[in-house]
Formats: structure tokens, sequence, C-alpha cells
């Protein structure tokens, strides 16, 4: 029996398809995705960016791919990196068709933008030819102009109807390896729109609310709505869309699937906002561990509490503990049992070398 029922999400099983290496749906994990904001022709700086995106732990990077050099671009782009490569395709099919031979592993589509469904079906093609997968992105920022006039604006049943026109349209060409968006920068539209479509389809769906804005505001939008549906079972993919350094889409990703018990990586941090009863500097002292523990890929929970009202209690909860005293007597917990007292100069240096025991620890 589970001891935490409020804890459980119940996840909706999808198909699971691949895009390269990764699996997308079924029981495989949730990935996180980023994209590239560099000019896909100048590939040195496109590859820097894709592994640096790779460190921060991105399982798929898109890369745009607006005219044929971008296209050409990548045959240099995937032979030097290890995530699989996303083709952004919005306006050209014959851009898909370039980029399934130069070597992408997924065809990132825009039913709205991309014209006909013959051209969709030489798409399909190519992707059967060169053995990569399809995403269907439909967003409420390019519907095709025919469900406009039909719904006067963009709302969920218009962005549904798009991507089961589709879905269909797929189908019947057999073809099946391909994932699915309903995206906007609108979390309630984008939050109903994938409402409907998961309980249309069976097939992988990747979330996200595009053109969330700025790295604050974006990352507590897409928070909202990305976390709504992963609480709910929806979701095998996610991306958070920010007018930032991508690195930082990848962290936020992470931050939002750690909250939710779904997937960890790195040190999780429990701090509280600090008050007069801080025994010691809250506030810089987590923003030092942040930087200090940044490069910590394994899960690795971690509480911070600058008093004795809540600190016993979350240190409870977590693998490393600290918890302010008086008289510069804050004290370290370890799987909620009394460890050693530390003194508020020494904090830094303990915590640090604590969790990097407790990753050694794991490791072996």
């Amino acid at each position: 029996m589970e001891i935490r029922p409020h804890r459980i999400i119940k996840r909706k099983k999808t198909r699971q398809i691949m895009v390269g290496k990764v699996p997308v749906g079924g029981d495989s994990v949730i990935s996180v995705q980023s994209m590239t904001n560099t000019l896909t022709t100048d590939v040195a700086a496109t590859i820097k960016q894709i592994i640096e995106l790779e460190n921060a732990g991105a399982d798929i990077v898109r890369v745009s791919c607006p005219d044929e050099d971008s296209t050409k671009a990548l045959k240099d782009i995937v032979k030097e990196v290890n995530v699989p490569i996303v083709a952004d395709i919005h306006f050209h099919h014959k851009r898909a068709i370039e980029a399934a031979k130069m070597g992408a592993s997924c065809l990132r589509i825009n039913p709205g933008n991309i014209g006909s469904s013959q051209r969709v079906i030489e798409i399909i093609k190519a992707a059967k030819d060169y053995n990569c997968s399809i995403r269907i992105g439909v967003n409420a920022g390019s519907l095709d102009k025919t469900l406009l006039e039909k719904y006067k604006e963009p709302c969920p049943e218009a962005l549904t109807e798009s991507a089961m026109y589709n879905i269909k349209l797929m189908e019947d060409n057999d073809f099946f390896n391909f994932k699915i968006s309903v995206k906007s920068s609108d979390v309630f539209l984008a939050v109903k729109s994938y409402e409907q479509l998961s309980e249309a389809c069976d097939y992988p769906l990747h979330v996200g609310i595009t053109e969330a804005g700025g790295l604050l505001t974006g990352s507590i939008k897409s928070s909202i709505g990305i976390g709504r549906l992963l609480m709910q079972g929806i979701g095998d993919t996610i991306r958070v869309s920010l007018s930032a350094d991508p690195v930082e889409e990848i962290k936020a990703g992470y931050e939002i699937l750690k909250s939710l018990n779904i997937r960890s990586r790195g040190v999780q941090i429990v701090s509280c906002p600090s008050c007069a009863r801080q025994a010691f500097p809250v506030i810089e002292t987590v923003k030092i561990l942040e930087k200090k523990l940044a490069h910590i890929k394994t899960p690795v929970t971690l509480s911070i509490i600058g008093c004795v009202v809540n600190g016993p209690g979350e240190a409870a909860q977590t693998e490393i503990g600290l918890t302010g005293g008086g008289q510069d007597n804050n004290l370290i917990y370890l799987s909620g049992v009394p460890h050693t007292k530390v003194p508020s100069a020494d904090i830094i240096e303990k915590i640090v070398q604590l969790v990097e025991d407790k990753v050694k620890e794991k490791v072996n």
C-alpha cells in the first residue's frame, strides 16, 4: 500500500515511439527538450550549444531549419553530438525531406504553415525512408486559415481538430512513429487543448507553453501549465520555452519534474525564505550551495532551514538536512537523524562534503 497516496500520479499509457535512441511515451521516462538559438549554418556554434544542453541534461534538442543551407549543416552537426536532433520545419516541406536525408532523428512540422496534405505525405515518405519520427506541432499562433474561419479564434476545439486531422493523415499513410503538441502562450488554452487531445488519442504528447516569456515569468507560467498537465498524467516529453539561455530551459524542466517526484537530477534543495529567527544567513548560504553543487547529476535531497521551527521536520524528509541553532549550534541531520553540530562559518564546506559523500555512496 502506498504510504503517501496523495503523491500518486497515474500517468496515461501512450504508444511508445523512438526519437533516435530516446524512447518517448509508453513506460519511458518523461524526457526534457530544448532548442538551439544559434544560426544552424554556424556549425561550430550550434554544436557547442547542443553539447552545453547535453551536459545540462537535455534528452533531445531541436534545431531550426529555415533554408537549404541549414539542412545541409545538419549532416556535420549530428556527427558531433550524442542527443537526437529534431529538425524544426515550418513553411517548406522540402526542408523536412532534406533534414531526414542529413540525419535528423525527428521532423517537427507545423500543420498551419506546411501547406497541402500532399506535402505532408511527401514528408511521411521521407520519414519512413530515413527512419525518422515526426512531431505534429500545432500552434495557436499559426492555425490553418480554414480553422480560424470556422472557430473565429484559436480555441481548444480548433487546436484539437488540427491535431486529429493530421493524425488521420499519418495513419492513412501507415505511419505511426509520431508525437503531437498543441501549444499556446495562453495557459488555459494550452491545458484544455492537451486535455482534449489526451482524451481523443493515445499517441505520445510533447507538452509545453509556447513563447512563455523571460526566465522568471516564463518559468512560472510553464510550471503552472506543464505542472497541471503532468499531475493529471498527461505528457511524455516536455519543453520549457524561455527567452533565455536554452540551458535554463533544461534546468527549469528538471525542476518541474523534481517538484512532482517524476524524475530527479542533481541536488533538490528545500530551503526557507528566512526571517528574524534564522541562525545563519539562509539566502546567501543557499545561493552559494546552488553554485557549488551545480555539477552534481546524481539525485540528492537537501534541506536548509534557518531555525528549529520547521528544520527538524524538513530534515526528516531529506537525505541531508541543516537546521539553524542558537549560539552557533547549527545541527546537521542525515536521513532525519541528528548527525553533528556545525558552526555557521563551516556550513558550506561541510554540506558540500556530505553531498559529495552521498553521491559516491549512491554511485558505488
